[in-house]
Order: structure tokens, then C-alpha cells, then sequence
């Protein structure tokens, strides 16, 4: 109710009666749909999330960014906690929906464009997003909370070491960082990539790994997004570093899912998508130790 309030008394509004209609999906922040004098917008309501390295600051300034490069919607309002985005009609991708060829071949551009565009018109402090510091960092705040998970976080710190040295050196670009399907969207003509609480400069195997991870991408999939993303053929060395990103990527999400049991107020079933995530990154770990 307090979010729907904060949504309705917006100093933005021309009309007298708004009528926030709430936005399915989000597992970080509470989301609406208002229309306003003829127009659609997207109210986020969230404050920064120190636990998951959430800052609205970074969020605000990549989301202007974005719009500026093409790839997202304009930024219409923003006050702490509240960031108000012109609504784009269109069909929220699914897993199955990316893990279509042709889909790949539309999306691809959309990721160079972000690693490669954005950073030219981001303006102020922006965070780095480096998964290893992520990951250590939940593991000392499931310990603050005493939690059921405590007993496992030996074994996934001591994974994430391995992780950590078979990623070796990296170049850095400006990643988007969680490329679940749902921050997809498709509007008939063009693709748009959304909600950039995560956003900041990392690895682009981080964001590639991710897109694999979080839709499920086969082995010839993934062989083609690296070819063509880096514009040469896939040896080893790449692969190697590639798949200990995409077990990276699996274990924060795993990781994040523990935190967010402790820490979030929203009606989520973390602890079920914890299993379903610890889950995914035991098998994709367990093929990274046969590379």
C-alpha cells in the first residue's frame, strides 16, 4: 500500500485520478503501470539495496544512458526510490523465446551495443559489478544472519576461487549484468533491455554467461554467441573462461536467491528459486571441472 501511494502522489501527474495498476515479474522492486493524460508510464518503487550491491544512483544514471544509446526507455521522472519510465507496448521474452535462432541473431547487437555504447554517455559515479566481490559479500552477510545456508558456504567460496582464477585477466566494458528473459522486451520492430539495478563495468563474458545460464542456451548456441560476439572461432582458452563466468553467473543468482530469503519483503518464493539455482549452477559446474 505504501508503494501504491508513493506511485499516486507523484508531483508529475496532470490528471486528478490515478490509478497505479500493478506490474507483474519484478523480484527486486515494486512495479505499476499509470496512465496519465493519454500516456502509459512504469513507476519502480525501490530503495537502495546495500546487500545486493543495489544503488539508485547507478541505476538512474545507466537507465539515462541507455536511452540516450537507444536500447532502453526514457527516464520521465526519478526521486529517491522512484523511477518513472515511458511504457513500451510490447511481448516480455520468455526462455523459450531467446533460446530461437533468430532471436539470438536480434539480441546479439543488443549486447555489443550495451558493452560498447553505453559507457559514452554515462555521466557521474557508476559502480563496477565484479561477481567474485558479489559473491564473497553475500557469503559474510548469510553469516551475520546466521543462516541455514552457513553450512554450505565453505564448499561454494572455495568453488568461486577456482572460478575466480580460471576467468584470469578480462577486458572491461559496461554490462548490463542480469540478462533474465523477463528484462527483454520485444515490440514488434525492435528489442528493448531493461531494468538496470545490477548495471556497471565488468566482464562480457559475465553478460554473456548469463544470457546462456539464465535461458538455457545449448552448447551450439553459446558457441555461436561467442563467435560472434569476439569474431573468432572458440579455442579452449576462451571456452574455459567462458564457462567458469557462466558458473559464476548461476552462483550469484544461487547466492542472491539465499540473501534475498533473509532480507526481502516481497511475496517470492526465494527458497524455491534458490533449489531451482543451486540446481543449475551443480550441473554447470560439474561440466566445468571435465573442460
Amino acid at each position: 500500500m505504501e508503494a501504491r501511494l508513493r506511485a499516486i502522489n507523484l508531483p508529475i501527474w496532470q490528471g486528478d485520478i490515478i490509478e497505479p495498476k500493478p506490474l507483474g515479474g519484478g523480484i527486486t522492486n515494486v512495479n505499476f503501470i499509470v496512465e496519465d493524460a493519454g500516456n502509459k508510464y512504469v513507476v519502480r518503487i525501490g530503495d537502495d539495496i546495500p546487500e545486493h550491491q543495489v544503488m539508485r544512483f547507478n541505476e538512474l544514471a545507466a537507465s539515462r544512458a541507455a536511452f540516450a544509446v537507444g536500447l532502453s526507455p526514457e527516464v520521465i521522472y526519478s526521486e529517491p526510490g522512484v523511477l518513472v519510465l515511458a511504457f513500451i507496448e510490447s511481448h516480455t521474452l520468455s526462455e523459450a523465446d531467446v533460446r530461437k535462432p533468430e532471436m539470438l541473431q536480434r539480441i546479439l547487437p543488443l549486447l555489443r551495443r550495451c558493452h560498447h555504447d553505453i559507457a559514452t554517455e554515462l555521466c557521474g559515479p557508476v559502480l563496477m559489478f565484479w561477481v567474485f566481490h558479489v559473491l564473497r559479500d553475500y557469503a559474510h552477510s548469510l553469516d551475520e544472519k546466521n543462516s541455514h545456508w552457513c553450512g554450505k558456504l565453505p564448499e561454494l567460496l572455495a568453488k568461486a576461487e577456482k572460478l575466480e582464477q580460471a576467468v584470469g585477466s578480462i577486458d572491461i566494458v559496461f554490462s548490463h549484468n542480469d540478462l533474465l528473459p523477463a528484462n527483454l522486451l520485444d515490440d514488434g520492430d525492435r528489442l528493448w533491455l531493461i531494468d538496470w539495478d545490477y548495471a556497471g563495468f565488468n566482464s562480457p563474458l559475465f553478460d554473456i554467461g548469463g544470457l546462456a545460464s539464465n535461458n538455457g542456451l545449448d552448447e551450439k548456441a553459446e558457441n555461436w554467441l561467442l563467435e560472434n560476439y569476439f569474431e573468432r572461432p572458440v579455442d579452449s582458452d576462451l571456452w574455459r573462461r567462458y564457462s567458469a563466468m557462466k558458473c559464476a553467473s548461476l552462483l550469484r543468482e544461487t547466492m542472491w536467491s539465499m540473501v534475498s530469503e533473509h532480507f526481502s519483503t516481497l511475496d517470492f518464493d526465494y527458497p524455491g528459486y534458490t533449489q531451482e539455482n543451486l540446481a543449475r549452477f551443480d550441473l554447470a559446474y560439474d561440466d566445468f571441472k571435465n573442460i
